[in-house]
C-alpha cells in the first residue's frame, strides 16, 4: 500500500512541477523553433514516464527495436492492457517521439494533457462518430508531416491476458498517410496496476516490436484483412523469443 501511495503521490506532484519545463518549452519554441521545441518536450516527457515506471517497480523487457525504421515515419499499432501503457512506450521506444490517439477522458485530466498536446496527442471520443473522423483525419495529417503515432486499435485497455476485437477505423491513419504499421504486443503491463485492484505493484512487462507492414502499395482489397493481419501477429508476439533489446 505505501508503494501505491508513493507512487499517486509522485505522479501529481511531478506533474505539478512539470510546469516550469513548460514555462521553458515555450521559450524554446519562440526563439529556436518548433523542431527544437519537440526535442526538448520529448525528453521531458519521456524521463518523466521512465521515472513512473520505475517507481512501480516494473521491470521491462523490449524487444525487437532493430525492426524500427529509423529514416521513415511509422504507426505503432499495439493491444492494451494498461493504462501504463503510455507511459512504457515513452519510456522504452523514444526513438520515434511518437504521439498517441487516446481516449478524450484522458484530455480532461488537468497537466498532464497539456504535456500529451505538446507531444502532438490526439483525443478520440468512439461514443461520438463524428468527433471520431475528425480526430482520424487530424491523425493522418501528423502523420504525412512527419510524426510517427501510436494507436491501441482495440479501443479500451483489455486489464489482461484478452484482447478485444481490433476496430478498422484505425487502420485508415496508415492506409490514407501510407506510413508503415509497426505492431507491438505489450505483455503483462496490467500486473502493475489493473490486476491488482489500482494497487501500485511491481510486475514482468515484455514488449515485442514486430516487423514493418507496409501500406504504400497496399492493394485495397488487403486493406480490409489489415486489422485481422495486425491483431494475429501481436497475438503470437506473446510466445516470441528473441534477443533482448533494451
Amino acid at each position: 500500500m505505501l508503494r501505491t501511495i508513493k507512487w499517486y503521490f509522485k505522479f501529481v506532484f511531478c506533474l505539478i512541477l512539470k510546469s516550469i519545463d513548460a514555462k521553458k518549452a515555450d521559450k524554446i519554441l519562440k526563439e529556436k523553433g518548433e523542431k527544437a521545441y519537440d526535442e526538448y518536450v520529448y525528453n521531458v516527457v519521456s524521463e518523466w514516464a521512465m521515472a513512473r515506471v520505475k517507481d512501480s517497480g516494473a521491470h521491462i523487457t523490449v524487444y525487437g527495436k532493430e525492426n524500427i525504421p529509423k529514416d521513415k515515419t511509422v504507426l505503432f499499432v499495439s493491444n492494451h492492457q494498461s493504462d501504463f501503457d503510455i507511459a512504457i512506450f515513452l519510456a522504452m521506444l523514444p526513438e520515434k517521439r511518437e504521439g498517441f490517439v487516446a481516449k478524450v477522458e484522458l484530455e480532461k485530466i488537468p497537466f498532464l494533457s497539456a504535456w500529451m498536446k505538446r507531444i502532438h496527442c490526439i483525443f478520440l471520443d468512439r461514443k461520438d462518430m463524428k468527433q471520431s473522423a475528425k480526430t482520424i483525419l487530424e491523425g493522418i495529417r501528423l502523420l504525412k508531416s512527419g510524426h510517427s503515432m501510436v494507436v491501441f486499435p482495440e479501443g479500451t485497455r483489455s486489464k489482461g491476458e484478452q484482447m478485444g476485437e481490433f476496430k478498422a477505423g484505425s487502420f485508415k491513419l496508415a492506409t490514407k498517410s501510407k506510413v508503415p504499421i509497426i505492431p507491438v504486443t505489450i505483455d503483462g503491463s496490467y500486473k502493475i496496476m489493473e490486476g491488482n485492484n489500482y494497487r501500485i505493484c511491481p510486475a514482468n512487462v515484455n514488449v515485442y516490436v514486430h516487423k514493418p507492414i507496409e501500406t504504400a502499395f497496399i492493394p485495397k482489397e488487403q486493406e480490409s484483412k489489415l486489422p485481422e493481419l495486425v491483431q494475429k501477429i501481436i497475438q503470437e508476439g506473446k510466445q516470441k523469443k528473441g534477443e533482448k533489446s533494451q
